[in-house]
């Protein structure tokens, strides 16, 4: 009984479940690394993303005759070149937008106090009628409007908090990325020597697939959220919408999202339409679909095509589970580490099969 392998599996689990629950009752000792690695997650996880961008870039330029550390320079370069021209050309114009936005925060709040009072007052009409209890619906309004506004406090000092770490982004980013631009290249050589021998030909392999799923995702979803963030723009303007270029923005930066990034990037413009009028509501509506139609139907088949496999449908659980337990990191990370880990269960059981049929031929043989 001892020696069997389903014996051996569940020793190994319940082993594993033991040294959690130690872990969690010294967590003081697990504290220090936990903040390393919520310090240093956020940068490295930004430079990847970089890294795969730049990547192709550094590999043309060397194959050039230029040196690496030559090539990755003149693209900081030119990359800080087009950041400066685009802040001296769009800086401005997000500038003024930004504080008309202050400047008209104080509108939009009497605004939705006004939209608030006439809902109120068609609710006490339905009352009247005996339609609707009014005091159970005026103690449900009011509960969520204060909750509303309780979780706006928090946002702000979630925001001030957000400011600090892209501060501190910005200045770690640009030297971890160097080095992984720089080393990169060398990393598989260096895992390959902790696997033995005869099996390194198919931990190449798997290494190489893993590195074309993460190069593939990433680049499709850069170019396609960069694409909708123009086309958004671009549409904004020509309705007339407020504050177009904090919109596409947030839009761009939300569409990285599968599936739930459209839905939450036309949030924010719905509501500047709908307090503006509802013919701009309806002209956003509209903005939206051909915009949806035209990556759906363009961008997103000739640039990311069908890469990943991944159903939809599997996708969609995969938001739903990761958004509950990690929230909008989760959201985001949630398809490339599915993507990651389909690979490598993959090769795994492709490795697996290879092996028994190895040990049946042998057997067959003896």
């Amino acid at each position: 009984m001892p020696h069997t392998k389903a014996f051996r599996v569940g020793y190994g689990i319940l082993l594993a479940f033991l040294i959690i629950l130690v872990g969690t009752k010294i967590n003081f000792v697990f504290h220090p690394v936990i903040a390393l690695v919520k310090t240093l997650f956020f940068p490295f996880l930004i430079a990847g993303v970089l890294y795969y961008l730049f990547r192709p870039l550094v590999n043309f330029l060397e194959r050039k005759s230029i040196p690496r550390s030559l090539s990755i320079l003149l693209i900081y370069l030119i990359f800080a070149l087009i950041l400066g021209l685009l802040i001296y050309f769009v800086g401005p114009i997000l500038q003024k937008q930004i504080n008309s936005l202050i400047d008209n925060t104080p509108g939009f709040i009497e605004t939705v106090q006004t939209k608030s009072n006439d809902f109120r007052e068609k609710i006490r009409f339905l009352e009247e009628n005996k339609t609707i209890d009014m005091k159970k619906a005026d103690d449900i309004f009011s509960k969520q409007l204060s909750l509303s506004f309780s979780h706006l406090g928090e946002n702000i000092m979630d925001f001030i908090g957000i400011i600090t770490n892209i501060v501190t982004v910005f200045i770690t980013v640009p030297l971890i990325l160097f080095y992984m631009l720089k080393e990169g290249e060398k990393a598989p050589k260096q895992i390959l020597r902790f696997v033995p021998p005869i099996q390194r030909k198919n931990g190449r392999k798997i290494l190489a697939d893993l590195d074309e799923a993460l190069s593939s995702y990433i680049k499709g979803q850069v170019t396609v959220s960069l694409c909708i963030g123009g086309m958004l723009f671009i549409g904004y303007l020509i309705i007339g919408l407020e504050y177009s270029i904090i919109l596409a923005l947030v839009a761009m930066c939300t569409n990285v999202i599968p599936f739930l990034g459209p839905i939450i990037a036309i949030t924010p413009a719905l509501i500047v339409a709908g307090l503006d009028s509802p013919i701009m509501l309806i002209k956003v509506l509209v903005v939206m679909v051909i915009v949806q139609q035209i990556e759906g139907h363009i961008i997103s088949p000739q640039v990311m095509g069908r890469k990943l496999e991944i159903h939809p449908l599997t996708i969609i659980s995969l938001l739903l589970t990761a958004g509950s337990i990690g929230g909008m990191l989760g959201l985001i990370l949630a398809v490339p580490v599915y993507a990651v880990m389909k690979v490598i269960v993959h090769h795994t059981y492709r490795l697996w099969k290879l092996r028994k049929e190895q040990v049946m031929e042998d057997k067959m043989n003896i």
